[in-house]
């Protein structure tokens, strides 16, 4: 088998272990996601490094829920300067101000992924949103996670600050394959095991809220013919709650 089938079959036997033994989690998260939007709070998403890319697949999305702030700062992403993102997750305080920056309110809930889920900032998020009132769901490497020390001077991780703990069962360091001859494994799985969480639960987030007799806002694909009037609706509903808008 060579190392491109090897990651494929991975990343489907990882697919079956997050629909068996993170079904709860997955309907405990949706669950506590539906309430909040029936009551007309909003999902707000937040990760550092490549775990970013799980808030924008939240944000703006074909099919996805509208009523989605991403929490999006540059300095955290790596198309700037990877070296400084590294940095700046592990700086304390940082989450408080970018927190104070958005429309979080009481009842509101926010999503945090970060595969290692030791880094300051995504602790401190966690922290500074429970404290606001927020309901805190995590997605995680419970692998990495609990055979890494915090970053964080409460010494905890994020999943020993969450409500709900998504477990994206990655292998420590994430990367998945072995190459004979190096001693670095390849092909991270944290990216694809997570936007297939949050995809997950958006489809039971939107399933309850319909069976509740709640339609809710969803985007349409910009592609299609009626989509850019769909979707300047939504914006201008939104705007005020969503940055990025």
């Amino acid at each position: 088998m060579n190392a491109g089938s090897q990651y494929i079959n991975g990343v489907l036997e990882l697919v079956e272990v997050l629909k068996t033994k993170e079904r709860e989690h997955l309907s405990q998260a949706a669950y506590l996601i539906a309430d909040a939007i029936g009551a007309g709070q909003t999902l707000h998403a937040f990760g550092t490094g490549h775990s970013h890319m799980l808030a924008e697949e939240l944000f703006y999305r074909a099919g996805g829920l509208a009523c989605v702030n991403p929490i999006l700062e540059e300095g955290l992403m790596l198309h700037r300067n990877a070296v400084q993102s590294t940095d700046l997750e592990r700086l304390e305080g940082l989450a408080a101000v970018l927190l104070k920056q958005q429309s979080a309110q009481a009842g509101d809930v926010i999503i945090i992924a970060s595969n290692s889920g030791r880094n300051a900032v995504n602790i401190e998020m966690a922290l500074e949103a429970k404290a606001r009132g927020l309901k805190v769901i995590a997605i995680t490497s419970l692998n990495h996670a609990e055979a890494s020390s915090s970053r964080h001077s409460s010494r905890k991780r994020l999943h020993e600050v969450s409500d709900v703990v998504i477990d994206n069962h990655g292998c420590i360091g994430d990367a998945s394959v072995d190459i004979p001859g190096l001693a670095i494994r390849v092909s991270p799985t944290s990216t694809v095991s997570g936007a297939l969480i949050i995809n997950a639960i958006v489809a039971e987030v939107v399933e309850l809220l319909v069976q509740r007799g709640v339609t809710p806002d969803l985007f349409a694909s910009s592609n299609m013919d009626s989509g850019d009037e769909h979707n300047r609706r939504l914006i201008e509903k939104y705007k005020g709650v969503v940055r990025s808008l």
